[in-house]
């Protein structure tokens, strides 16, 4: 678990403005859960036999002995709130959260015990457009971050009645070959089965080329489905890519799964994994009802995010790395400068500016070293001479000769003139002074 420092949260949060800004234009609003669930809801929600639940979770018994769960991801937690509250008595509803979720794996680039997740989950919707519009979501957020050159990896699950004839298959042919896979692989024969599909291990990999396609035991109704999935994605201009292998372990998932990856992140490439998962809500206890969703993690977003800033530092993933500068650095010294400088700063703040106000009581010379420090445009400039003439002194920090210096950047403004001087600093153009 780490802490975000001061320079990191700047990109952050324009990360999450971008994000919200998004999702509002897509008619997705905001859901808040808390952090800690019951831990019976991930066991369900998620399944006993995975290693999230098996494995990862921090769980713990409150007061009143109840066991309890860090949340380790955030759909469950939503389906929850989306029942407990009734809201599929309005319909369809578009959803999107953000934070912090919790798990006790290796930590690595990328990957933390704490880490946060940004997810849409669009609950009610079944057809195939909503399929495109929740993956179109996703693309064209991190389009607008500034990321290009990823990757979208296609593939359908077909219905439950689907996979569990491919299941069938599946698990006769491991039990064939159970000894040639790895040891992790042998442990999902007859828990989750899809999983291994996924598999890391190169050497389960090669052997599974022989497996059973999944492809083979689709309907010609879910065939058609995804099919019409594709379309839409062409439509809407978003490369794809099919991989066969791309699975979802659990049984609520069917039709439609997705990933968004890249290259430059190595083996945690993964940067947005969605799919459907029309069995879940019934699964904890809601009528049946058709679901998509997917989540970003922000850590392996934000290494990405980094990589591209230092490429393109002008692109948009550059800028996102920028930490906000003041429009103003106020620079104070002397008994009556220090009030007066106080009463300015709240009523230039007040006037939407963002003010940095020097505190330190150092000379001039530091504080104005601190001010080409802090990035700002202008500095304003207060002494006990001008408080006596209700005079300030406005200085460019961002003069571009020393001739312009000399003449042009610095100017005292009467303060019963305030507008002119907010109007000035609004401007950033010293040449007007």
């Amino acid at each position: 678990m780490v802490d975000l420092l001061p320079e990191q949260t700047c990109c952050w949060q324009a990360t999450e403005e971008i994000a919200r800004n998004h999702f509002l234009k897509a008619g997705f609003h905001e859901i808040r859960t808390p952090l800690i669930e019951v831990t019976d809801l991930f066991a369900r929600g998620i399944g006993e036999a995975t290693d999230v639940v098996g494995k990862e979770m921090y769980s713990f018994l409150d007061k009143g002995d109840r066991s309890c769960t860090l949340r380790p991801e955030g759909t469950a937690s939503v389906v929850r709130a989306v029942l407990q509250n009734g809201l599929l008595n309005k319909g369809p509803q578009r959803l999107w959260y953000g934070g912090p979720m919790f798990r006790y794996e290796r930590p690595q680039a990328g990957r933390q015990r704490q880490f946060h997740q940004i997810g849409v989950e669009y609950i009610g919707a079944g057809n195939a457009r909503s399929d495109a519009e929740v993956i179109s979501l996703a693309w064209r957020l991190l389009y607008e971050l500034g990321l290009d050159n990823l990757v979208l990896e296609l593939n359908t699950l077909g219905s439950s009645e689907d996979r569990e004839v491919y299941k069938s298959k599946l698990v006769s042919w491991l039990e064939a070959h159970v000894e040639e896979i790895d040891e992790e692989s042998r442990n999902r024969v007859n828990t989750n089965p899809l999983r291994i599909l996924d598999t890391k291990n190169t050497q389960t990999q090669a052997i599974l080329k022989k497996a059973p396609s999944l492809m083979d035991s689709i309907s010609d109704e879910s065939r058609q489905r995804f099919v019409e999935v594709q379309e839409l994605l062409e439509a809407l201009e978003i490369p794809f890519k099919l991989n066969p292998r791309l699975v979802r372990g659990l049984d609520y998932y069917n039709h439609t799964a997705f990933e968004i990856t890249s290259s430059q992140l190595g083996a945690q490439g993964t940067v947005c994994g969605g799919g459907r998962y029309d069995g879940l809500i019934e699964q904890l206890g809601g009528p049946p009802t058709p679901s998509i969703g997917w989540a970003i993690g922000m850590e392996r977003l934000m290494l990405l995010l980094g990589m591209y800033a230092e490429i393109n530092p002008k692109g948009n993933a550059g800028r996102l790395k920028k930490s906000v500068s003041p429009d103003l650095y106020l620079i104070n010294r002397g008994l009556k400068a220090d009030k007066f400088a106080l009463l300015l700063a709240h009523k230039l703040r007040a006037e939407g500016l963002i003010v940095e106000l020097d505190n330190s009581g150092a000379s001039f010379g530091k504080q104005f070293k601190r001010a080409d420090r802090s990035g700002s445009f202008w500095a304003l400039i207060i002494g006990d001479e001008e408080v006596a003439q209700n005079k300030v002194k406005l200085k460019s920090m961002k003069t571009s000769s020393p001739q312009q210096d000399q003449n042009n950047s610095e100017h005292l403004y009467d303060l019963t003139d305030i507008r002119g001087l907010i109007n000035q600093i609004n401007h950033k153009d010293s040449t007007n002074l």
